[in-house]
């Protein structure tokens, strides 16, 4: 089973969501939760990193997060926005997980 990595860190604020890229493998999953969600925003400084990792890792964010932070719609191509079921979900279907403080 592929694991999970779940970052919580702005990528525009710490270094955790480039140590969470450079160690996660072919087929995991990431899902930015809290903070981190800033890192799905299309047409910022990450966005090319995040869709380089798209190619071949699938990538996550918390919808209610998202709309915490007024950031609704602005979510670039790829990224799958979840709400907490489907955060259960992922946690359900990957094993190991990795939080990423």
């Amino acid at each position: 089973m592929a694991r999970l990595h779940i970052v919580n860190k702005s990528p525009f604020e710490r270094l955790t969501f480039t140590s969470c890229l450079q160690h996660a493998s072919t087929g995991d999953s990431i899902l930015m939760i809290e903070d981190a969600v800033v890192g799905s925003i299309n047409g910022t400084a990450f966005s090319a990193t995040v869709q380089a990792a798209m190619v071949d890792k699938s990538v996550y964010v918390l919808g209610a997060d998202l709309a915490a932070r007024g950031l609704e719609g602005k979510v670039m191509d790829g990224v799958t926005v979840v709400d907490y079921a489907g955060f259960v979900d992922l946690t359900v279907t990957h094993d190991p997980i990795q939080s990423w403080l």
